[in-house]
């Protein structure tokens, strides 16, 4: 038996995703066969795979205010171009201020694999995330959301954005890659629903050299709905079990307040703790056979 872990994005409604996982590490559940994130779903999820508990909350309580972090100078900047600074959040903090434990991420016996979308194709990628990158080039790839990030160019220039735009939430490729039993963790609750993009003008004209990924951009609403209502569905089937918040109105994707901060991650946590048991048993029963 596989098992795989499955982590939507959501920038900094992430720290939802990160509450669960610690709280799968205070309970000592057994890791994941498999794991695949996207934006950041796996920026966060690495300091899960790394066994560093609450790192993630320590991160954002103590930057996510801090321009060099994010804000709209970094953007402006002609050697940065992104809302995030690139260089700060993936290279200075987590080489300096909040350690991230390569040894530890090395011993992680499972896959990892991160979701980014190739601007000349549309289509997704899941790549291997490096064990020891120290600048966590596909991590800013995956995390690269339209408008707020510039391309991030990859395997000698090709250009990437966020895996979100054209793979949300991957539970039908931890399947293809042999997982039986998927856990998945969201960070919109069960009745959310995507509306259209209204920004489709300023797609058109900010990516037109890259049709297919407009078209990406055009379809994601749609795409985004169904892929929950069948992930829904199998859930009901017993297929797979998802974690979901339960209300995240109010929460910015670049979220500075450190009270909501805090208070999404506690529901994280305490829903990882309500789900742990289901989770180890769903993890490690053995499926009965067919016909039993």
């Amino acid at each position: 038996m596989k098992t795989g872990l499955v982590l939507e994005g959501g920038a900094l409604r992430t720290i939802y995703s990160s509450g669960v996982c610690d709280a799968f590490l205070d309970g000592a559940l057994p890791m994941p066969d498999y794991t695949v994130g996207v934006s950041a779903g796996m920026a966060y999820g690495v300091s899960y795979l790394s066994r560093q508990s609450r790192r993630n909350l320590q991160l954002l309580m103590h930057y996510a205010d801090d321009p060099r972090y994010m804000g709209w100078r970094n953007l402006i900047d002609p050697r940065n171009r992104s809302y995030f600074g690139l260089r700060f959040a993936y290279e200075t903090i987590p080489n300096e201020l909040v350690p991230f434990d390569y040894e530890a991420f090395e011993a992680y016996p499972g896959q990892a694999e991160a979701v980014v979308t190739n601007l000349l194709t549309g289509q997704p990628e899941y790549r291997p995330v490096p064990r020891r990158d120290e600048k966590f080039l596909l991590l800013q790839a995956t995390c690269a959301m339209p408008v707020l990030f510039r391309p991030i160019r990859l395997d000698g220039g090709i250009p990437y954005l966020d895996g979100g735009c054209s793979d949300a939430i991957p539970w039908r490729h931890a399947l293809d890659a042999g997982c039986d039993r998927v856990v998945v963790v969201l960070t919109r609750e069960r009745s959310y629903r995507k509306e259209p993009e209204k920004l489709m003008p300023l797609f058109r004209q900010l990516y037109r050299r890259y049709p297919a990924f407009v078209e990406d951009l055009r379809t994601r609403a749609e795409r985004y709905n169904r892929c929950r209502e069948e992930l829904f569905a199998l859930e009901a089937e017993g297929k797979v079990l998802v974690i979901a918040p339960a209300d995240t109105r109010g929460f910015s994707r670049t979220e500075r307040d450190l009270h909501k901060i805090l208070a999404l991650w506690q529901d994280g946590y305490f829903d990882g703790r309500r789900a742990a048991d289901a989770v180890r048993a769903f993890w490690t029963e053995e499926a009965p056979e067919a016909g039993a």
